[in-house]
């Protein structure tokens, strides 16, 4: 990855300000607002992070791991994040990882340095919940064996040992970022792993300074910023259809991505969120296995993937692609009680002649307008869908609703019917002056 130095990075602010200042992205989302992704992850919801970051005082992340993957694009120079809120590049910015999220000490290590490297600011502008749960090296081959020993049963997970460190948590056998900060009880546990682990002990002895001071208690210092009128922003991690109770088990990550996660991994209850917005793709993807009732194979869901850059930003793996499905969508709405959508990637539609949405499944004689458990049903249901004119004209420069071509404004309003909820903000393309606001 190639490093901007600090004169391009001061541009980009400048940018991402003057940008916010014409859109009123803090005026649209409230003081207290919280971003989670709609469908199987994926959606896109690092861009409006990043998009609304310049206003607010604090991101904060509550659920998974080093398994996720936001993406934020300053000019033709990609990051991604895995751990590391995509408010990140803004100076003004304090991100918090609650004590929700599963931290991979020497991930969050690399990431910070690739800020540095770009001549950004990062001391004292990260913390880590002490309650937080430590993933090491140990998680990360379990993941890998028990996913080899499914054989073609596997989930399809990143390998990353999200998994096995929550089971470590689960079973209250896990150590936590507090544990780090007495170094003799840190590596007593760790050695009482039965791994070999020396190495990495090594390795936190070295970096321990850093690491320390990023460790505190982060309930305390939310609920202060917000007892001092600060503003804070929720960015959510993977997506609501691989939440471990009401996702397509056992297809899902071991955490809670739907909004109840957001109260669990940082102690703030939901009662404080000025609005919810959840990211939803004008289409459809999925990495991994699992059921996807409205998956394509043919040139359609080519056309999905190459025109959408349809490949994991954690794992590499093409995604697979299929029409929206508004079935899913709306079980995603009634799950999180969105206040309005960002619907993302429009723009990858441009092209196709007709449009299709899932509007109900049938499966063993009954009609379902609602997303079922049953993973038999999921996957060898029947797709009732609707068909909608598409559009030919390039959309990716317009930057309002009102400029959109009339078969695109048609679809954009389905999807509120369908869903039951506002659109509010508009992808078109994967820059961050490529969103318009409805």
């Amino acid at each position: 990855m190639h490093s901007h130095n600090k004169e391009e990075f001061a541009s980009y602010q400048q940018e991402c300000y003057f940008y916010f200042a014409m859109t009123n992205y803090r005026q649209k989302l409230g003081r207290i607002a919280a971003i989670i992704g709609g469908q199987w992850g994926d959606e896109g919801k690092g861009k409006l992070v990043d998009l609304a970051s310049p206003e607010y005082d604090i991101i904060a992340r509550a659920t998974g791991g080093a398994n996720a993957g936001h993406t934020v694009y300053v000019g033709d120079e990609k990051y991604i994040f895995h751990l590391l809120p995509s408010g990140a590049l803004h100076e003004k910015c304090t991100c918090v990882i609650g004590n929700g999220v599963v931290v991979h000490l020497p991930t969050l290590l690399e990431e910070i340095d690739v800020l540095k490297k770009a001549g950004i600011k990062t001391e004292g502008r990260f913390l880590i919940s002490d309650r937080a749960h430590l993933l090491f090296e140990y998680h990360k081959e379990l993941d890998g064996q028990q996913e080899k020993s499914k054989g073609e049963k596997k989930v399809g997970t990143t390998k990353r040992g999200i998994g096995p460190c929550y089971a470590d948590k689960i079973s209250r056998v896990g150590i936590r970022a507090g544990d780090f900060l007495d170094q003799n009880v840190f590596e007593k546990k760790l050695r009482a792993k039965g791994h070999d682990v020396e190495d990495e002990i090594e390795y936190y002895r070295e970096n321990r300074a850093r690491i320390e001071e990023m460790i505190t208690d982060t309930f305390v210092y939310l609920h202060e910023a917000l007892e001092g009128g600060k503003s804070i922003l929720f960015e959510g991690a993977n997506g609501v259809m691989l939440d471990i109770d009401h996702g397509t088990y056992p297809f899902v990550t071991s955490s809670n991505p739907m909004v109840g996660g957001l109260g669990t991994g940082t102690g703030v209850p939901g009662k404080h969120l000025d609005n919810l917005v959840g990211i939803i793709k004008a289409y459809t993807t999925r990495v991994g296995a699992g059921p996807f009732p409205t998956e394509l194979d043919d040139e359609v869901g080519v056309h999905f993937r190459k025109q959408g850059g349809e490949y994991g930003s954690t794992t590499g793996r093409p995604r697979r692609c299929g029409w929206f499905d508004a079935v899913q969508c709306k079980y995603s709405a009634r799950m999180n009680g969105y206040d309005g959508i960002n619907l993302t990637k429009l723009d990858v539609l441009t092209g196709l002649e007709v449009l299709k949405i899932g509007v109900s499944y049938s499966f063993d004689g009954k009609v379902y307008d609602s997303f079922p458990a049953s993973i038999e049903a999921l996957e060898d249901c029947e797709v009732e869908y609707i068909e909608m004119p598409g559009w030919k004209e390039e959309i990716s420069g317009v930057r309002e609703f009102d400029e959109l071509p009339q078969t695109a404004k048609d679809y954009v309003r389905k999807v509120e019917e369908l869903m039951g909820v506002p659109v509010w903000f508009i992808g078109v393309g994967p820059k961050r002056e490529q969103m318009l606001m409805v």
